[in-house]
C-alpha cells in the first residue's frame, strides 16, 4: 500500500523542503519507488531536485486544475532515482482558483489516485502556511510529518497546525495520522532548543516517540540545490521495518 506522507508546517524555515528532498533520496536508496509532489508556490523541492522551475511545460498547477493529468507531468530528475510531480509560482494561480470549485479539498487526492499505485511512498512538500494547496495536501495524504525547530513560538505554531490536521480529520479524511514530529536545526547545546524538546515530550509523546524510535536512516543538509549527501549536519527520522521491500 502507498504510503501519501505531507511535510507540513505553516512556519517557513523549519526544514520542511530540505527534509522532502533528501527523505525522498534516502527512500530510493533503499530501494523504494518514491514520488516527490511539490506543492509550494516558492518551487523550491522542484530545483532541488535538479529541475528548472521556469522552464516546465506542466506542473502541479496544471494537474491541480484538471489541465493535465499527473501522469503527464512528473518528472525524474537527473539524480536523486525518484520521480517529482514538479512546481512553481504557478500554484498561487491555482490556489485562488480552486477557492471557487466544488470539491476543491479533494483535488489533489483525485489527481495521484491513477499514479499512487506506482509507488511505495508519496511526498508531498507543503507550503509555509495553511491554505487551500496544505489543505488539499492533508487530504491527499494517509499521515503527517512535521518539522520544527526548537524555539520560542514553535509550540504554539505546532497547536494551530494540529487544529487543522483535526478538522481535515473530522472532515474529509478519517485516516489522517500525524507520523511524527522531527526536530530540525536542533542544537543540545542551546538551553532553548532542550526546553523545547522536553516540551515536544510532554505534550506530544506519542508522535515524538514514534519519530525518534525504530530503525533510522540520516537526512543530511545539502549544500547545493541537487539532492544529495554532502553536508555533516544531520538529523534522523524513521522508516520502520515493515516498510522495507522484501529480499524475495
Amino acid at each position: 500500500m502507498t504510503r501519501i506522507i505531507a511535510v507540513a508546517n505553516q512556519k517557513g524555515g523549519v526544514g520542511k523542503t530540505t527534509t522532502c528532498v533528501n527523505l525522498a533520496a534516502s527512500l530510493a536508496a533503499t530501494q523504494r519507488r518514491v514520488l516527490l509532489v511539490d506543492m509550494d508556490p516558492q518551487g523550491n523541492a522542484t530545483m532541488g531536485c535538479g529541475i528548472n522551475k521556469m522552464e516546465l511545460e506542466t506542473s502541479a498547477c496544471d494537474v491541480l486544475l484538471g489541465d493535465a493529468t499527473a501522469a503527464d507531468t512528473i518528472i525524474s530528475p537527473p539524480e536523486g532515482g525518484f520521480a517529482v510531480l514538479p512546481g512553481n509560482e504557478d500554484l498561487t494561480l491555482a490556489e485562488v482558483t480552486l477557492l471557487q470549485e466544488i470539491g476543491r479539498e479533494m483535488k489533489l487526492k483525485k489527481a495521484l489516485a491513477p499514479v499512487a499505485g506506482l509507488y511505495d511512498f508519496i511526498l508531498i512538500d507543503c507550503p509555509p502556511s495553511i491554505n487551500m494547496l496544505t489543505v488539499n495536501a492533508l487530504t491527499a495524504a494517509n499521515g503527517v510529518l512535521i518539522p520544527m525547530q526548537c524555539e520560542y513560538y514553535a509550540l504554539e505554531g505546532l497547536s494551530a497546525l494540529l487544529n487543522t490536521i483535526e478538522q481535515v480529520r473530522d472532515s474529509v479524511n478519517p485516516g489522517l495520522e500525524v507520523f511524527g514530529i522531527l526536530r530540525t536545526m536542533f542544537d543540545p547545546r542551546i538551553n532553548l532548543s532542550n526546553e523545547v524538546s522536553l516540551q515536544l515530550i510532554e505534550h506530544f509523546d506519542t508522535s515524538f516517540d514514534r519519530l525518534m524510535r525504530g530503525s533510522n536512516i540520516v537526512l543530511r543538509m545539502p549544500k547545493t540545490s541537487r539532492s544529495g549527501f554532502t553536508e555533516s549536519r544531520t538529523c534522523s527520522i524513521v522508516v520502520s521495518s515493515a516498510d522495507r521491500p522484501s529480499s524475495a
